[in-house]
């Protein structure tokens, strides 16, 4: 048995109840640095003007050339999200890939996977992506879709998840909430500034969370504290401090897979657990995420930044779980499928994270300039047991899983995994030529040391690789409301994982390159932003090649060409109807992969074209609005030849929130109704590690939540 891991006691939620702010909150706060501390992280709408993830800084997204989509604390408060699927479903490039209910997520972006070790950030650090990120105490959510090797190196193409945190503000609530299904929440919100001259700013949120699953077995618990910190040291000189910690654990719910590997699974409940085994225990997951930044103003024009970070999670999974056959690496064609008793415990992953960067503005030879000149390092480490995956018997679609016996073989040792070491220099240049024409070049050279281990401890890949990451962008504006860009970007991606199936399975290969360009264009009226992009992303395709007799090998081979055309819309249509809306339409190919039955169709999990639309109606009653949404997403393939598909579906969404006063204090409830038609659908047919796995959607839930202001 892995050693006990501290949990958050329920009382420190009474304490955060408890919290008075000092008188001197009601006093004038101190604006921070307003790059960071800025009007669109406190706006009261769905339509954000700023975002960090495509830059070095928070930046206005009229003026970045790239495909950016920002959820604000709004939306994010209406949709009352717990979890960052519920936020990306707002964006209709991104789907989900490999996301099982009580698992930590994953998706992919224009059509390709996410990459779990780089492609999450924290206030534009690196972030453990092996863990559900609590939302109780963020500002926003801004998703960069695209290639990011600019500002965060190695990192997968298809685009980047930045989380911003809550600042010190004068507040003061509780949320509590429910669910159709009993659900107990609870959550804190306390923060303000004090001092003799009102320098010191603070954020508390705490959380706690009795998770009621709409799958049969499948509930769980988590507990969330989160502090932040701001000391205006100087007025040049600001230190934000951010500190996190959650326990969450919950049964995880197996995939189902093809039957005969070639047909769909029917008449299935997505309320069904399978595999279920009373002895299998949560999933249990700790989280550790450390940030600071200091910045110092050395005057108007120049700015120094050093920051650094820690993100820690340790995962204890010990599952029932459902895989395959005696027909092979799928359910068999009478619908029966293998039961394994799986464990991985104490699977820990670590990023520290260091930057320093200076920012400055100057003229030279009659142009502007907006210099950004830095360096930063990182270290990732992984730690692992030895793979644990003992066949017990089998069990049938559509029946209870007979009650098995768990395996009595021993879990061998945690060894070292993968050391990956990872420096950078970058700079970047904002030239202004004049009031319509701007030049954006930049690039990162990259110095990558990396070693492998597999699960002897024996010595794998040592790979040493110094990659220069160009960027470079035009940008034409013919009002001030008004960009149009075109883009050049290069990647490095890290190397996927052989499958257990493979001859060099554990293997984990080295880095690939990726390329893209993209064109858009981008306009803001008042309170409306609209944007549209067409890009084209290339990188190395990454598979297990059939070598003949059942002999595969995990390679690098051919390529994946994801070419697509993106629109969005947020903010307020009228002055009473405000929207967050996007579409996708996304051509994905394999080519040169060597394996025939690969190519010449879409690839696995990606749609053809995808809508999703989010909207808030203020009623002419005082306070109430009606809050409503849909998705659709046309039909994917549910294998990598392009034989077996899933339907399109539209799913429909609906709510309502009032605001109003109760006992004198403000009190906001709301209630949403997702899937309200009790759709059937399929939300990710995609693979995970090699094999095909699919995950039904939800069926129809509603939570309801009350906030009150003190």
């Amino acid at each position: 048995m892995p050693p006990p891991h501290p949990r958050l006691p329920l009382g420190l939620l009474s304490l955060g109840l408890a919290l008075q702010c000092p008188a001197a909150f009601a006093a004038q706060g101190v604006q921070l640095d307003p790059l960071e501390v800025s009007d669109t992280y406190g706006n009261d709408g769905y339509q954000a003007r700023e975002a960090a993830v495509g830059s070095f800084q928070a930046a206005p997204l009229l003026d970045t050339p790239a495909s950016i989509s920002v959820f604000s604390q709004p939306l994010l408060e209406d949709r009352q999200v717990r979890l960052l699927s519920e936020v990306l479903q707002g964006d209709a490039s991104v789907g989900e890939s490999y996301a099982p209910v009580g698992y930590y997520e994953n998706f992919n972006v224009r059509g390709f996977e996410l990459n779990a070790a780089s492609s999450y950030r924290l206030n534009g650090h690196t972030l453990v992506g092996e863990q559900n990120v609590a939302l109780e105490n963020k500002q926003q959510v801004e998703l960069l879709k695209g290639l990011s090797g600019l500002q965060s190196g190695v990192s997968a193409p298809g685009g980047l998840v930045n989380y911003v945190t809550k600042r010190a503000e004068p507040v003061r609530r509780v949320t509590v909430s429910t669910n159709e299904q009993g659900e107990r929440y609870l959550a804190t919100d306390v923060g303000g500034w004090f001092g003799d001259q009102q320098q010191f700013g603070l954020r508390v949120n705490l959380a706690h969370e009795d998770i009621r699953s709409y799958v049969a077995h499948a509930d769980g618990q988590r507990d969330f504290a989160a502090l932040a910190f701001d000391w205006q040291i100087s007025p040049d000189a600001t230190l934000q401090l951010d500190a996190d910690y959650q326990h969450r654990q919950q049964r995880s719910v197996p995939g189902y897979q093809l039957l005969g590997g070639t047909r769909l699974p029917h008449d299935v409940d997505p309320k069904d657990r399978l595999a279920y085994q009373q002895w299998a225990k949560p999933v249990q997951t700790d989280s550790l995420n450390l940030g600071g930044r200091l910045e110092y103003r050395f005057s108007e024009a120049w700015t120094g930044t050093v920051s650094a970070s820690r993100s820690q999670a340790v995962i204890d999974d010990y599952s029932a779980f459902a895989w395959g056959s005696g027909e092979g690496a799928f359910f068999s064609s009478a619908g029966d499928y293998d039961i394994y008793d799986f464990r991985s415990p104490d699977d820990t992953r670590r990023i520290d994270e260091a930057q320093a960067t200076l920012d400055g503005r100057f003229d030279a030879l009659g142009l502007g300039h907006a210099l950004t000149l830095g360096t930063s390092a990182q270290r990732r480490t992984l730690d692992l047991r030895p793979y644990y995956n003992v066949w017990l018997g089998t069990g049938t679609l559509g029946e209870v899983a007979p009650a098995l016996p768990p395996s009595d073989q021993p879990v061998g040792a945690s060894e070292r995994r993968l050391d990956s070491r990872q420096y950078g220099l970058f700079i970047t240049d904002r030239v202004t030529f004049n009031e319509h024409w701007q030049a954006i070049l930049g690039a990162r050279e990259v110095r990558l040391d990396e070693r492998t281990w597999d699960e002897t401890g024996t010595a794998g890949r040592h790979t040493r690789q110094y990659q220069l990451l160009p960027n470079a962008a035009l940008v034409y504006k013919p009002a001030p409301d008004t960009t149009l860009y075109a883009s050049y970007a290069k990647g490095l991606s890290a190397g996927g994982t052989a499958p257990w199936f493979a001859q060099n399975a554990a293997q984990i290969l080295a880095p690939t390159l990726s390329r893209q360009l993209e064109v858009g264009l981008k306009h803001d009226w008042e309170a409306l932003s609209v944007s549209a992009a067409l890009f084209q992303i290339r990188q190395a395709y990454q598979y297990a090649r059939p070598d003949g007799d059942g002999v595969f090998t995990y390679v690098q081979q051919g390529q994946q060409k994801n070419t697509g055309l993106e629109i969005g819309a947020s903010g307020r249509v009228t002055s009473n109807l405000q929207l967050q809306a996007s579409a996708a339409a996304i051509r994905a190919r394999v080519v040169g992969s060597g394996t025939a039955e690969r190519e010449g169709h879409q690839a696995i999990n990606v749609p053809r074209f995808r809508v999703a639309l989010q909207a808030q109606y203020s009623l002419p009653v005082p306070g109430l609005a009606l809050l409503g949404g849909v998705r659709y997403s046309a039909r994917k393939y549910a294998d990598h030849t392009g034989n077996v598909a899933v339907g399109g579906y539209t799913v429909f969404d609906l709510g309502g929130r009032y605001q109003t006063r109760v006992g004198g204090y403000d009190t906001a409830l709301r209630l949403t109704v997702d899937n309200v038609f009790d759709k059937r659908y399929w939300r990710d047919v995609g693979d995970y590690l090699g094999d095909n796995y699919l995950f039904q959607g939800a069926p129809r839930t509603a939570r309801l939540s009350a906030s009150v202001s003190f």
